[in-house]
């Protein structure tokens, strides 16, 4: 197998399964270039025309009962997180009663379904014409703001351009002879049909059958430019709230800028005194950098609310790293969780035990029966052990796309694999120095875990200019496909 980029081996993701040259190449040098729709399980209620004496048309529902507006919305060059801003004051309202099922990249151009709460659908449409590179339509209403829980996936189609331009330590086109880019691509294109099921033979498979590659967690889930979030969140685990605090404030990157060096340099050099100056870190610490220059306040100015350092808790560092927004909190952790979930999967290619069906000693899970059918998309509450016995009829349902091979998200409540599976999963712990108990920790840190599958699987086409069409479950990356027909640095997914 072709051996990933050091920087994804730095989080676990350590093959291609893919062995043919990549194409190298940019994605997002447009928004165009770049374009998701949401799929989503939430439906709308119409809305009538208000012509009822009660004011509103026969069979629509009455708003009191159903006060979230439902509208679609087509962003172009957007972050979600603005574009609901600017939603909420163009309606003069709080920014609270918009919500939204998944945050979308900016650079790109993306569909997706968003409530708005007790709001008149004559004013979304007054407003829609005043946000420049965005456009709203109203759709119905519903009993409930939209939430992640009902993003079912997201339909990708992207183009790369620039093929055979990259930083040339992992694009390869430059090589003399190789073949055009797009048949390249479509070589691979067949390699992650062929994964898909396991066939050693990438020539014979069948162009209209799925692709697949491993269900690893992209770069992005741990920063990437300075991917460390799942290192503060592996030192929290392992109750090192200090080390955690210094590896987030501190812990320079030389792919960082030069003033935000200098700054983390100062923070290592004052973790290693014995009377830090905290007030001096700050004052070297860039204004855009705001959760660590909150840290650094923590530290700076104890107040009656801080706690001791000698508790079991982590005490002022705990409490440091508290004053992160709590989406932060527990992201520290999940990271944690997908870079062990990386490892094992890693481990397993190493291995070649296969991702497309079980062994004995798997947990599977049951396909989504509800997920729409574009989707090949697992519901991970339905898992069984897999057996010695029962092998041969969970290789079937696999087979069928009826189930799918998952491995842990490390939590307080995750029961390990048996056989050779349970035996990865436990030696990615053990070198993690980790078990499952220490993820039982305060607040926004703790996490009970769950499982996911190993493998994601689509429907993929790629045309002669490049262009990918596919769709993925929710929680998967499109750049985790992506990378195997690029084979470029991260940062240039």
């Amino acid at each position: 197998m072709r051996e990933a980029h050091p920087l994804e081996r730095a989080v676990g993701i350590d093959h291609y399964v893919s062995e043919t040259d990549g194409i190298g190449g940019r994605l997002r040098v447009s928004p165009e270039d770049f374009r998701v729709r949401e799929i989503e399980a939430f439906d709308a209620e119409p809305i009538g025309d208000g012509n009822d004496a009660d004011g509103t048309a026969d069979g629509s529902p009455d708003r009191g009962a159903y006060p979230e507006l439902v509208i679609r919305v087509r962003l172009f060059d957007w972050d979600t997180n603005d574009f609901a801003r600017r939603l909420s004051d163009a309606l003069g309202i709080s920014r609270e009663r918009v919500s939204w099922a998944g945050t979308k990249d900016k650079r790109a151009v993306t569909t997706q379904l968003m409530t708005v709460r007790d709001v008149d659908p004559d004013a979304v449409r007054e407003v829609a014409n005043g946000i420049d590179g965005a456009s709203i339509e109203v759709l119905g209403v519903a009993g409930r703001p939209i939430s992640f829980g009902d993003l079912a996936g997201n339909a990708f189609e992207i183009r790369v351009r620039d093929p055979d331009a990259g930083d040339g330590e992992q694009a390869s086109a430059t090589q003399a002879g190789a073949a055009p880019p797009e048949e390249r691509a479509a070589v691979i294109a067949d390699e992650l049909r062929a994964f898909a099921t396991g066939t050693s033979n990438p020539a014979a498979v069948d162009p209209d059958d799925p692709a697949a590659v491993p269900n690893y967690f992209g770069q992005q889930r741990f920063g990437s430019v300075r991917p460390v979030t799942h290192r503060v969140g592996l030192a929290i685990v392992r109750g090192e709230w200090r080390e955690a605090v210094r590896v987030y404030v501190g812990n320079p990157d030389d792919a960082e800028p030069a003033d935000t060096r200098e700054a983390r340099t100062i923070v290592d050099e004052q973790f290693a005194s014995e009377s830090p100056d905290w007030e001096a870190c700050l004052d070297r610490m860039p204004g855009r950098l705001r959760f660590e220059r909150a840290m650094l306040h923590r530290l700076a100015e104890p107040t009656p609310e801080d706690y001791a350092d000698s508790e079991p808790d982590g005490g002022r560092w705990r409490h440091a790293l508290e004053a992160v927004p709590s989406n932060l909190q527990r992201l520290f952790v999940n990271a944690a969780q997908s870079a062990l979930f990386n490892r094992i999967l890693s481990e397993r290619l190493d291995r070649g035990i296969p991702f497309h069906e079980p062994v004995a000693g798997d947990v599977v899970c049951f396909a989504d029966d509800e997920a729409p059918g574009e989707l090949y998309a697992p519901d991970v509450d339905r898992l069984q052990r897999v057996t010695a016995d029962r092998v041969p009829v969970l290789r079937r349902h696999c087979a069928r796309r009826r189930a799918f091979v998952t491995a842990p998200l490390i939590g307080t409540e995750t029961e390990l694999a048996d056989g050779e599976p349970g035996e990865i999963e436990r030696e990615v712990l053990a070198d993690a120095g980790i078990e499952p108990a220490d993820f039982s920790l305060p607040d926004e840190f703790d996490s009970t875990g769950t499982r996911r599958a190993i493998l994601v699987t689509t429907d993929l086409s790629v045309d002669d200019d490049l262009e990918f069409a596919f769709a993925l479950p929710s929680g998967s990356y499109a750049t985790v496909l992506l990378r195997e027909f690029l084979k470029a640095r991260p940062l240039d997914l």
